[in-house]
């Protein structure tokens, strides 16, 4: 917890380039190009103060930069910023007790659809919305889809990144069992997670209750088989030939897995890679930005490669990036000054120093950041850029909703997928099971 006001942020340093040097992190030029857009008037409230909630970085550079920038705007607003960072599985229940309760914090940044859940608590961001997207290209597709109200062009939530989960691969280990890459169809995928486990360099993907890699992981097994959750007239479609299917080829690939991924949280692959026990996964880029960082691990670093994951029997590969959702709460004292703090945060001065902080971690919603340097510091980051113009989101192909959202808080996709991997269910079994619980919500 931290307490930013006008004399620390004169502490702290003028600008988030400042503290970035300070830290040992240094920023390139980007060429951001802008175009005329009419900020919206937002009178600040006279004594405003603002207490923000933010998800935990996963990369220290993410949040020294991101105070350094809440400090720049106290410094030159007079406005008291205190910013938590907080786990990931407790920002979820902490934005429900804010709802709810009608107190705590003026903005809290979630993930997801998490403003769709509380839309009749927030401010609208619309004018917000608009005068950014207007002077940055626009925004990208899956920012749209998690910052509209479904059905409207009303913004309820301000997306500032999404974390894309790849494929991460040991180059070494891929071209000892005979292939360049990754395949991109499941059969192809298969073989070479076979040869992987018999070359005793397993492969390892997420089956516990993980937020970013458990979700990530069920959600392209079934969508890379045509399967999904609800369909586009929120009908819950996942008890589904495509889905049957999916869940029997994760028979076949579960048993190439290093032990234990059925209890793996978030951090768990990160730490089975780096102690070279697993040899390929899915994972955002702080497992490499980690593993670039420490000298004893420099070596697989150097033999890490990131690619998409596979295609399967669509035409792109499917992938949600874990978004960064902003919003605005109705009991805030001082709503124009949590807006103006979400404004300035967005705008390419505090951005792009964020985003290079990042390293990647977070890709931009917003197309003229697709221009900033940080996706020309390293060519095995280049792959993230474009996380926020997918066009699968947590629900799909069903509206963003309050079922959807309860839904993946429940681990309906990731549960399904593991009782299949532990022989606890059949595909048949597991996929009837998924529809109940789904139909609780989906009404």
């Amino acid at each position: 917890m931290a307490l930013i006001t006008r004399r620390t942020a004169l502490q702290l340093g003028a600008s988030a380039a400042a503290l970035g040097a300070s830290s040992g992190f240094a920023f390139a030029q980007s060429n951001i190009k802008t175009a005329t857009a009419t900020a919206p008037k937002l009178p600040i409230e006279k004594g405003a103060t603002l207490r923000m909630l933010r998800p935990v970085r996963f990369v220290q550079p993410d949040e020294d930069v991101f105070r350094a920038n809440c400090a720049k705007f106290a410094k030159e607003t007079g406005v008291e910023v205190k910013v938590d960072f907080v786990g990931w599985e407790d920002i979820t229940q902490q934005t429900a007790v804010t709802a709810n309760t009608g107190a705590g914090p003026d903005v809290i940044i979630g993930f997801n659809e998490a403003p769709h859940i509380y839309t009749d608590k927030l401010n609208d961001l619309s004018d917000v919305a608009e005068y950014i997207g207007t002077k940055y290209g626009g925004w990208l597709p899956l920012a749209q889809k998690y910052g509209k109200k479904h059905g409207t062009n009303n913004w309820i939530g301000l997306p500032f990144g999404a974390s894309g989960g790849p494929l991460v691969w040991r180059k070494s280990a891929v071209e000892a069992a005979g292939f360049k890459a990754p395949p991109d169809d499941h059969a192809g995928f298969l073989d070479l997670c076979r040869k992987l486990k018999a070359a005793n360099k397993p492969a390892g993907f997420a089956l516990g209750n993980a937020v970013g890699d458990g979700n990530g992981f069920a959600n392209w097994l079934i969508w890379s088989h045509g399967g999904f959750l609800v369909d586009p007239d929120n009908k819950v479609a996942i008890n589904s030939k495509e889905t049957v299917e999916a869940l029997t080829y994760l028979k076949g690939l579960y048993e190439t897995f290093v032990p234990g991924t059925i209890a793996w949280g978030d951090i768990s692959n990160n730490r089975a890679y780096a102690a070279n026990e697993c040899w390929l996964t899915a994972n955002g880029v702080s497992m490499y930005f980690a593993l670039k960082r420490d000298p004893k691990l420099a070596e697989i670093a150097e033999d890490t490669q990131h690619s998409l994951l596979p295609t399967g029997k669509l035409d792109v590969s499917p992938m949600a990036g874990l978004t960064l959702n902003a919003m605005c709460f109705k009991h805030s004292k001082f709503p124009n000054a949590a807006k103006a703090l979400l404004a300035f945060l967005l705008e390419k001065e505090q951005y792009d120093p964020w985003l290079q902080a990042n390293l990647g971690y977070w890709s931009q919603p917003l197309e003229n950041y697709s221009t900033s340097a940080v996706w020309e510091s390293d060519p095995k980051v280049a792959l993230f850029k474009n996380v926020m113009k997918s066009n699968f989101w947590i629900g799909y192909k069903g509206p963003i909703s309050q079922a959807s959202a309860a839904a993946n808080a429940d681990y309906i996709m990731v549960q399904m997928c593991a009782s299949v991997a532990s022989g606890q269910a059949t595909p048949q079994a597991a996929a009837a099971e998924a529809e109940r619980r789904a139909k609780r919500f989906f009404r």
